[in-house]
């Protein structure tokens, strides 16, 4: 019916710069090959750095309808999108929730999400900083690397990659919050932002080598998080 959808490679931004290739620049020349007597638009789809389902619509209706549903499913606590990570390191625990405040920080001539683990009221009240929760499983774990289950309860830019840090596990090819994930005798650590500037995520040479990939190569690989799945009404 009114309702399409596809899978995103990663590095693809939905809304891109002028003269950037980007998902809505691609969407009249989608509605011609496929003979859609309507324009597309987006229901729901990953930031420009994840891979993943996008959910595009010909119908408004249904788009209010889909996104009404999306908004009240997380104040029930329901789970209607279902992300994979593979992750650098291994959770503690086989699966539990990560819940902390998120807010923006300026840093230098950028703006960066960083974790706030015990948000005052006012902040709240003031929406300076947004309590966050994510569900996560491990369903797979080889090599000091680990396949899991991601299930945001709330929405917020980077949500998930800071959640990964803060379980020290960092998703794989994560070049923008992997720093904050020290080690020290082989043992992780959390450093603070400010002390972790960005830079292209640094991997054992064994990882590498099962990797196939060099030093150099590195900062090409692209970020391992993937939108699996969307629970629809």
């Amino acid at each position: 019916g009114a309702l399409l959808a596809l899978s995103k490679p990663s590095g693809l931004p939905i809304l891109g710069h002028s003269g950037e290739l980007s998902l809505s620049v691609l969407l009249p020349s989608l509605r011609q090959r496929l003979g859609l007597p309507a324009e597309l638009h987006v229901v729901k789809a990953p930031a420009r750095e994840c891979s993943g389902l996008v959910l595009l619509s010909s119908c408004h209706h249904a788009t209010k309808q889909i996104q009404q549903f999306f908004s009240g499913a997380r104040r029930k606590g329901q789970y209607p999108a279902t992300y994979c990570a593979v992750t650098v390191g291994v959770p503690t625990e086989a699966e539990g929730e990560i819940r902390t405040g998120l807010r923006w920080q300026r840093q230098g001539d950028t703006a960066m999400v960083v974790p706030v683990p015990v948000p005052g009221h006012r902040s709240l009240a003031r929406k300076e900083v947004k309590s966050t929760l994510t569900r996560y499983r491990v369903l797979g774990a080889a090599g000091g690397c680990a396949l899991l289950q991601l299930q945001p309860r709330t929405a917020f830019p980077e949500q998930l990659l800071v959640h990964l840090t803060l379980l020290l596990c960092p998703a794989l090819g994560d070049h923008q919050h992997s720093s904050r994930v020290g080690r020290v005798l082989g043992m992780p650590f959390l450093l603070p932002p400010e002390a972790a500037p960005t830079r292209t995520q640094v991997l054992d040479e064994e990882l590498l080598a099962r990797l196939g990939l060099s030093p150099q190569q590195l900062r090409h690989l692209p970020l391992h998080l993937h939108l699996q799945q969307l629970v629809l009404p």
